[in-house]
């Protein structure tokens, strides 16, 4: 299947943030921030084609396996299967709600295209690597994509896969790090300083990227370049804002947990579709 356009790709995030609010919105849900920050990334990740899959006939195979370890972003996730062809798009409209098969963490089965159940962090990328051990002993060709918050690294159970997957060579793991610089109480920074982060993953045998995790013309360049093809694990640090895309929720703390009034909810849509026009 040929991939879209950079433009069709960024048509689709703008439909996928716009998607993600209205969820949040019907739903007076939290996270809208943490779930804007890695639209671009799901968006080049699925719409984009980089992936393995077939949205028809989601347990395929030879499909790459995909884990949102930060399950409180649920809302971009949901969004973007949808949009990507594996489920009816008007599911979307029960986020959150009595009786969904969206519920505010993913939950294995709850819909085509969940892997595993998630929102406990710390956990995403252990399973990842449990499953991609279990690819290579098989001498299977799939790929394990996990994408992790920047807080989630805070946990212990996170260097421990990164220091299991460095040691075996996991080079069909792909760790993609949401940095937006804010957890749920404060600054990264402040809380618990990551940096020098890409030299961490480094020294636990990782090969490391970073870039503009909200440039999705740098995540294409990216994910088509030699860097994929290393034998290594691969940890991709994604400089990214939180609430990426509505003005008054870029890098502001409180949206980490804020749901929308009315008003609020009118005025980032419109933001969205000038930005479209």
């Amino acid at each position: 299947m040929t991939s879209p356009s950079p433009d069709a790709l960024k048509a689709a995030a703008r439909q996928i943030r716009t998607d993600v609010l209205g969820m949040c919105y019907r739903a007076q849900s939290s996270h809208i921030g943490s779930s804007l920050s890695c639209v671009d990334i799901f968006t080049t990740l699925y719409i984009g084609r980089v992936l393995k899959f077939d949205a028809k006939n989601a347990d395929w195979p030879m499909r790459d396996y995909f884990i949102l370890s930060k399950g409180h972003a649920s809302a971009v996730l949901y969004a973007t299967l949808a949009r990507a062809g594996f489920f009816p798009a008007a599911e979307l409209e029960t986020y959150y709600q009595n009786g969904s098969k969206l519920p505010g963490h993913p939950s294995k089965g709850c819909m085509p295209g969940i892997e595993v159940s998630t929102g406990s962090l710390g956990h995403g990328l252990g399973l990842g690597c449990g499953m991609a051990s279990a690819l290579k002993m098989d001498k299977k060709t799939n790929r394990v994509f996990v994408v992790l918050s920047d807080g989630e690294l805070d946990e212990g159970s996170v260097w421990e896969a990164v220091l299991f997957a460095g040691a075996r060579k996991m080079g069909n793991v792909i760790a993609i790090i949401d940095y937006n610089k804010l957890q749920s109480f404060g600054r990264v920074e402040e809380v618990l300083p990551l940096e020098p982060l890409e030299a961490k993953f480094r020294a636990f045998g990782w090969e490391t990227a970073r870039l503009d995790g909200n440039d999705i013309d740098s995540l294409l360049r990216l994910f088509s370049s030699d860097f994929m093809k290393s034998e290594k694990p691969k940890a991709i640090i994604a400089d990214t804002v939180k609430g990426q895309g509505v003005s008054f929720m870029m890098n502001r703390l409180e949206w980490h947990y804020k749901s929308l009034s009315k008003e609020q909810y009118d005025k980032a849509t419109k933001e969205l579709m000038e930005d479209g026009m």
